[in-house]
């Protein structure tokens, strides 16, 4: 099939290699569908939403453990930039209570999934029990079962949770065993000082816990959030369900580290669509060899950069299924 797509798209009104990253694109899309004419259906936005015990005493993050509840509802009103970007760009949007501290009442977008009311703080303690993060992994399969069951096959994933851009670097730093300085960032926007004492709360953690960098399962019980194991399970599930997975920001791709340890072939249908200004991503993007579509400097989360490289996607299906060949234009090819 590899080579079937690659002759096709060299056969485009084009010179070789002209239409750049959107020919790997093409390629890649194609690839995860094993099809010459791959098809993007009902495009969906999954946001999954937790608290983190470590943010309740505010050592780690300067806003209050309540922003994630609060923009749970900003989500659900359509008022935040993941709302705004997916409007545009033609894609769906659902909410995932993963474990908020707060009770919500039912709505249409709001899927619940509640583990608990938020993870134990890791300071002290693992952050999930061994049932809790395969209950998580698990809740994250199903909900793409369901996702691809309506005829999805291209989903995106983005996260809220005051606390998690902690949960994301102790991860990064177990599995790509690196000292927790270098994954450290400024998170919601603290600042030099506040990201010096992020990083020695955080060395607390690991001397605390001391968990092997080859038991990918331990790290993300003992460190993750549940957002981020539901995004693994879900990752896992999409890349088995041949779905076109759009990858967005740090804290998915720490899930993403977690799943490619799992399952290394759940990286053969990833889009890595940006680079974010957290401080550790450009680390494990150059730890999967991507090649971000973008980089805008975004750190917001909620799956933005995943929604604002869509229509690169779509662009890159299009032409590969709608550009003239030299064939049927009648155009002489290079010589």
């Amino acid at each position: 099939m590899k080579t079937l797509l690659q002759k096709k798209i060299d056969m485009k009104t084009k010179p070789l290699g002209a239409l750049g990253q959107l020919e790997d694109l093409a390629l890649k899309v194609g690839l995860i569908q094993n099809s010459l004419e791959p098809e993007l259906k009902n495009p969906t936005m999954v946001i999954f939403a937790a608290d983190h015990g470590i943010a309740a005493d505010g050592e780690v993050n300067p806003f209050p453990q309540e922003v994630t509840w609060q923009m749970v509802y900003n989500f659900l009103s359509g008022g935040a930039a993941i709302n705004v970007f997916a409007r545009q760009n033609g894609m769906a949007v659902k909410v995932v209570d993963a474990g908020v501290k707060h009770d919500f009442e039912p709505h249409p977008d709001l899927i619940d999934a509640k583990i608990a009311p938020g993870t134990k703080n890791y300071l002290h303690e693992p952050a999930m029990t061994e049932a809790q993060c395969e209950v998580a992994i698990e809740a994250g399969q199903k909900m793409i079962e369901t996702l691809h069951s309506g005829g999805c096959n291209v989903v995106g994933f983005g996260e809220m949770g005051i606390g998690n851009t902690s949960s994301a670097a102790l991860i990064m730093s177990a599995l790509m065993e690196l000292p927790i300085s270098e994954c450290v960032g400024s998170g919601t926007g603290l600042d030099a000082k506040g990201v010096a004492k992020k990083a020695e709360v955080l060395e607390r953690v690991i001397q605390k816990h001391q968990v092997p960098s080859d038991d990918p399962l331990k790290v993300l019980q003992t460190y993750g959030g549940f957002e981020i194991a539901m995004i693994c399970g879900a990752m896992l599930k999409a890349a088995e369900l041949q779905m076109v997975i759009l990858n967005d920001g740090f804290i998915v791709t720490s899930a993403l580290l977690v799943a490619s340890r799992m399952r290394e072939e759940v990286l053969d249908s990833c889009v890595f669509c940006h680079t974010s200004n957290e401080r550790g991503h450009q680390k494990m993007l150059d730890y999967f060899e991507a090649k971000p579509l973008l980089g805008l400097g975004l750190r917001l989360g909620e799956g933005t950069g995943a929604a604002l490289a869509y229509p690169l996607v779509e662009a890159a299906v299009h032409f590969l299924n709608e550009m003239a060949s030299f064939e049927s234009a009648g155009v002489s090819g290079e010589g």
